[in-house]
């Protein structure tokens, strides 16, 4: 339990909650005195050695049912209110419906769901490695519950009920089991947002310190003041060195890919083969990004910041191609050429507003017309498809098809949002019917995050 303790100590301080070391040792002192069997008392001799301030307790709130929770209530097995006979029509009705979803009905029937491991797998697939903080378990979760195939469970269990009554099975039965499999449909929901809600804490947690600087940096973008947004263009290049310094260290790390047979083979021709010098190839760690950025009146400090990151590191990058959308889209990936970055961000845009194509309200379902008509041959299955935006769009049509042709040529399609996702889905906004579509969604609402969020875009191992 220790170990646990200090593990939440981290997350703690990794949600931005001073904890000194002295108090770390005094919570330790405190669970040792008090222990863990009263989780009421654990968890208040916690609150009280660890939180000083009124505003941190909502990050204590947050965290501690993850770290200290149960996992999620388990799982019943349907089978345990059925006859035998009963038993036997099931398994018959269910061996008839092999399908997709095969592994889902069996964990809703069995009462056997997914081991941690295979949650924590499915948690990286539906991009749980990219989220920035617990709050972002939201859109992971239900990834993971789509890919699992909820979204077609209804029907499942439907089919499942009219083989079931063709059978003979008792309505009485039928309603036991379509109740057990209902509970642990719930169940499985809370075992999901409770494994992903874990692993995005701990992965903060294990992020070096050197990338969350000032508390500047944690300012949203939409509250800084003219001086405040200055001063935060000069923090930019001490971000640059420090990811500059990560993304060599990764590189280092990553540098031989698969084993080469044919090069090994030829290395080894002219001493007969003895010893064998292994031969591997090399890996391709620098991405190709093609930015879409909004650039509307609201969205501008966080798009000048973008460019920033993302130009100051060119030499990290293969290729990088960056649009700005509004009413429409336009490449602005020449205007930056030549010029220091600071300078060619600021010039490109101010030429997209100085041509027109920023006047009018934003419609991004029409600019991705326009991408598709114009610049498609800039994306392939070594492009990494960034889009930051916050999702708005006026209430004109949202151009799904469009986004999901997108992700299917891209080898990643990311999304970066200032807006907390709470917001999303309200009034015109359109970001819960893309965030499904997308590799991986962050938040960025200030600068710390929106550098994390550059970090983890050139991270291709």
């Amino acid at each position: 339990m220790d170990d646990r303790v200090v593990d939440f100590i981290r997350g703690l301080r990794a949600a931005g909650v001073r904890v000194s070391l002295a108090e770390s040792v005094d919570a330790l002192r405190a669970v040792e005195v008090l222990g863990v069997t009263q989780k009421g008392t654990f968890r208040e001799s916690l609150r009280a050695t660890l939180v000083k301030e009124h505003d941190d307790f909502a990050a204590f709130d947050q965290l501690f049912p993850l770290y200290f929770g149960s996992g999620g209530p388990m799982l019943q097995n349907a089978m345990d209110d059925l006859s035998g006979d009963e038993q036997d029509m099931l398994k018959a009705a269910l061996s008839a419906m092999s399908g997709r979803l095969d592994q889902l009905m069996d964990w809703l029937t069995s009462g056997n769901g997914p081991s941690k491991e295979e949650l924590e797998e499915m948690a990286n697939r539906a991009g749980a490695q990219w989220a920035n903080n617990p709050g972002d378990a939201r859109w992971v979760s239900r990834r993971m519950l789509q890919q699992m195939g909820m979204g077609h469970l209804e029907e499942q269990i439907r089919q499942l009920i009219q083989k079931l009554q063709e059978m003979g099975m008792s309505q009485e039965a039928i309603e036991k089991l379509t109740g057990v499999i209902q509970a642990n449909r719930e169940a499985l929901a809370e075992q999901v947002a409770q494994q992903v809600g874990l692993q995005i804490a701990q992965d903060r947690a294990s992020r070096p310190d050197d990338l969350h600087g000032s508390d500047l940096m944690h300012k949203s973008f939409g509250s800084l003041t003219e001086d405040e947004t200055n001063l935060l263009r000069k923090e930019v290049q001490r971000l640059v060195a420090q990811l500059r310094s990560r993304i060599a260290l990764r590189r280092k790390r990553g540098k031989e890919g698969k084993f080469d047979a044919k090069a090994t083979i030829r290395a080894n021709q002219r001493y007969g083969g003895v010893p064998v010098e292994i031969k591997h190839r090399k890996n391709k760690l620098k991405p190709r990004l093609v930015l879409l950025c909004d650039t509307s009146r609201s969205m501008l400090s966080v798009a000048e910041f973008m460019l920033r990151l993302t130009y100051e590191l060119q030499d990290q990058v293969a290729k990088t191609r960056s649009f700005g959308f509004y009413a429409d889209m336009q490449e602005i990936s020449i205007m930056m050429e030549g010029n220091r970055p600071g300078e060619a961000v600021q010039e490109a845009l101010e030429s997209f507003y100085k041509y027109g194509v920023g006047h009018y309200a934003t419609d991004f379902g029409h600019s991705l017309e326009t991408f598709f008509k114009k610049w498609l041959d800039s994306v392939d299955g070594r492009t990494t498809v960034v889009i930051l935006g916050d999702g708005r769009n006026n209430y004109n049509s949202p151009r799904i098809d469009l986004m999901k042709d997108l992700q299917r040529r891209a080898k990643r399609l990311v999304w970066l949002n200032p807006e907390h996702p709470r917001q999303w889905g309200t009034g015109d906004s359109d970001m819960l019917e893309y965030f499904p579509i997308c590799d991986a969604v962050h938040t960025v609402r200030n600068l710390a995050q929106l550098s994390t969020a550059v970090d983890k875009l050139l991270d291709v191992r």
